[in-house]
């Protein structure tokens, strides 16, 4: 028997999560909080992959939310990178 909070619990908070950075997508036009707005998408996506791997018992869903946070880091390099290298062009 698992202990603590139910799948159900986790994908709520991951579909809430998903929903903030939706949200900071839409409605902000600032490359900076864009990009955080991504990270907080991958990460409630890698919260539902986690809860699923858990539920399920298994450890895909795991490896694919290891890979995710691979993608994520890359794109906080890559969009960090251009953020600065467009700022500097604008001065």
């Amino acid at each position: 028997m698992m202990s603590g909070p139910g799948i159900v619990a986790y994908l709520a908070l991951s579909t809430l999560l998903f929903g903030i950075g939706i949200a900071g997508v839409l409605l902000r036009r600032s490359p900076l909080i864009v990009m955080l707005a991504l990270e907080i998408m991958l990460n409630a996506s890698n919260l539902a992959l986690i809860a699923f791997s858990r539920h399920w018992a298994d450890g895909d869903g795991q490896i694919f939310a290891l890979t995710v946070m691979v993608v994520a880091a890359s794109e906080a390099v890559v969009g960090l990178g251009l953020i600065v290298a467009m700022s500097r062009r604008k001065l």
